[in-house]
């Protein structure tokens, strides 16, 4: 199933230092970047967050937010304070006590006072298990999300290649009359020389005129290339780059089409082959 590289997940989980939440959104791009923004306590476990990605995704831009949100508990649930920090407080507040006798201090800004307040220590391990959790639940619903995409992109290009089919289908019947046509003006234009032709002329000029408008390869090409691209949609990896590669090849048959055109039909039928090759090569785009 191919997976598009466009896609938004979320996931939230209750951490040993808090709320931990996780952010991915995804957009194309030619290869993995992936830019993780995360608190500077966590910045440790950036390297197996990288990992972890790369091991679920293999093409597209990935934003990873990270956020943790501590609660705020005191002593013993985690946040504790430094009493030796306090009664050196203390003894300060009451030696200028005599000197500022209007002084007060609030319990809220004494909180504030750097060291006071301390974060318990947190067991890394279990910070990490619990920051790769909320991951992987991030990771699976951003992967159901480029899945769905893909299903639509992938009925999108099949559609397309539906149309190319039909088209090449359509220049082959029109092959026999286009031949017969440039069989009769050459017949014509040899008729009103006025010196006798010489015996073969008018077969050697076929051939040759006939060899210059072949489009029979271009045809087997394209057919070739539509079976190819509809294999490569069923297949279970990621397909993006060979469908890109199949998007020049298909380009560059409907220009030789197009270059040996003597008739209408076929010119349309090139230019008709060259908007849905546009058109699908949009959407490969967005194909991881």
């Amino acid at each position: 199933m191919i997976r598009s590289m466009t896609a938004y997940a979320s996931a939230e989980t209750v951490s040993p230092a808090g709320n931990l939440a996780c952010e991915l959104r995804t957009v194309n791009h030619r290869y993995l970047e992936i830019s993780p923004r995360m608190p500077d306590e966590l910045r440790a476990h950036e390297g197996i967050l990288r990992e972890r990605i790369a091991a679920r995704l293999s093409r597209g831009k990935v934003d990873a937010t990270v956020r943790l949100r501590s609660e705020a508990r005191l002593a013993g649930d985690g946040l504790q304070l430094d009493n030796a920090l306090l009664a050196q407080l203390e003894e300060l507040a009451n030696g200028l006590g005599s000197r500022f006798p209007g002084m007060t201090t609030q319990f809220t800004e004494l909180l504030r006072f750097p060291g006071v307040l301390q974060q318990a220590d947190v067991d890394p391990d279990a910070m990490q298990a619990a920051l790769l959790g909320v991951l992987d639940e991030a990771l699976e619903a951003l992967t159901a999300t480029r899945e769905r995409e893909g299903e639509k992109l992938g009925q999108i290009i099949a559609g397309r290649l539906d149309a190319i089919e039909a088209i090449v289908a359509d220049v082959r019947q029109w092959v026999p009359e286009i031949r017969a046509a440039l069989r009769a003006r050459l017949e014509g234009r040899l008729a009103d020389m006025r010196q006798p032709m010489e015996p073969g002329r008018l077969e050697q000029e076929l051939v040759l005129q006939i060899t210059r408008i072949d489009v029979d390869e271009e045809l087997d090409r394209l057919a070739t290339h539509v079976a190819e691209a509809r294999r490569v949609l069923k297949l279970g990896e990621p397909v993006g780059r060979r469908l890109d590669f199949l998007m020049q090849e298909f380009n560059r048959e409907a220009n030789t089409l197009g270059s040996k055109s003597v008739d209408s039909r076929t010119t349309n039928a090139a230019v008709e082959l060259k908007v849905l090759i546009e058109q699908m090569r949009e959407q490969v785009q967005n194909i991881e």
